[in-house]
């Protein structure tokens, strides 16, 4: 994974802010015992850069179950862009900038509740899609508003995907077994996570703003957007509140500090919100109820980390994060700081520093045992053990993977037929 960001972008893609992909882990379940036991659970690894997802075991040595091409309608899609000159600007920025060099088509991915197809956000062709993990084919597609698809969530019961437009600010509910949109909603610039509140009730999502300019120098953090949280009903998609952590840092002093939130998980019982932000090496804890941050955590730096924010992709120090079933347990993807590691809820001590090669994500396997990580810089991912904060094991993946879910596949299922 190179260190370097293409800064010289045409004129339209120098308007752009696109987000890198990057909390909370969802499973989608089975709807009743019969499905259930046709049911396999799996991992479902996001290989960006070449345009794959591995399926891998969800728990014990993580080996390989099989392999979908995510792309498989790529020569119409290229054909649309090659004849668009606009959408072909947007395709080359996120190539150049937040792609660095590569393009960008396995964002984020969420299996459907029967196990027959997995929902893939695909940010370069500005779409999501599903795909048939039978034949490999596309069941549907839909076009998100804008020119660049980013993170998705699935709601607790399987049948809704959100996922955001980052540069139309928008974020769209769609059905996961059709496709259609259910509804939509505004955001700030550029929105980034999303977040289903476990009772379904609730959607939250993260805007971070322009991530893919120079300027990181935190006196010209007033040129990164509007950054906010934003809170909706999850039925009516209204707008149920905002959140800017601008005023929260600025209350406890951290002024120097950006506001734009990235990778975030609540705790079990939903009155905590554990987040990163730009350019810091930790995390912030903030109390819902309270609307404030109790508690801040400075993880270490690695030494041979530039202190050159503009070296750092897309305005990222640290971009991952998980926790245990329990909630007495964080995982950090320290992604510039080259490791990852776990941190007692508690006492906010960190274990031992597990080397990795730019961490981009941080996810929990199916037993609950394990912190998996994607490690963007050696296409692997690895587990680490949440009890003793040990390396348990690394699978080989494809190129760049990113986004790391839960989902399940039909028992017996080992790739798409048409290979």
């Amino acid at each position: 994974m190179p260190a370097f960001r293409t800064r010289h972008l045409c004129s339209v893609a120098a308007a752009l802010a696109l987000t890198v992909s990057v909390p909370a882990t969802a499973v989608s379940a089975a709807t009743d015992s019969s499905t259930a036991a046709a049911l396999r659970e799996v991992m479902f690894v996001g290989n960006n850069w070449d345009g794959t997802a591995d399926v891998i075991k969800s728990t014990g040595d993580f080996a390989k179950v099989g392999r979908i091409n995510v792309i498989p309608d790529k020569d119409q899609r290229m054909a649309e862009i090659n004849a668009n000159p606009i959408k072909w600007a947007y395709f080359m920025a996120i190539r150049n900038s937040v792609g660095e060099g590569h393009d960008q088509f396995a964002d984020d991915m969420y299996s459907t509740p029967d196990g027959r197809s997995v929902v893939v956000s695909r940010p370069s062709f500005a779409d999501v899609v599903s795909i048939d993990l039978a034949t490999g084919a596309v069941n549907w597609r839909f076009p998100v508003a804008g020119y660049r698809a980013d993170h998705m969530a699935v709601s607790p019961d399987g049948t809704r995907v959100a996922v955001s437009a980052s540069t139309a600010n928008t974020v769209h509910v769609l059905d996961i077994n059709t496709g259609k949109q259910l509804g939509s909603f505004a955001t700030g610039d550029k929105p980034h996570e999303n977040i289903f509140t476990k009772d379904g009730r609730y959607i939250w999502n993260m805007a971070i703003g322009d991530v893919n300019t120079s300027l990181d120098d935190p006196a010209w953090d007033w040129t990164k957007g509007d950054r906010h949280i934003t809170v909706v009903d999850a039925t009516t998609y209204k707008q149920v509140k905002t959140i800017d952590m601008r005023d929260r840092l600025n209350a406890i002093g951290l002024k120097d500090f950006s506001d734009a939130v990235r990778p975030a998980v609540f705790s079990p019982d939903e009155s905590k919100l554990y987040f990163q932000v730009s350019f810091f090496n930790g995390f912030l804890e903030y109390d819902v109820a309270a609307d404030k941050i109790t508690r801040v955590k400075t993880l270490p730096k690695n030494p041979a980390t530039s202190e050159d924010r503009t070296t750092w992709v897309n305005d990222s120090r640290h971009h991952g994060i998980s926790m245990n079933p329990d909630g007495t347990k964080l995982c950090v993807a320290g992604t510039m700081d080259d490791y990852a590691t776990v941190v007692d809820r508690a006492t906010l001590q960190e274990g031992p520093l597990v080397t990795a090669s730019k961490p981009y994500w941080a996810t929990v396997s199916g037993d609950g045992k394990d912190c998996i990580i994607s490690e963007s810089g050696a296409d692997q991912v690895t587990a680490i053990d949440f009890a003793t904060g040990q390396k348990v094991t690394s699978v080989p993946v494809g190129d760049h993977p990113q986004r790391v879910r839960l989902g399940h596949v039909q028992a017996g299922w080992t790739g798409p037929s048409t290979g």
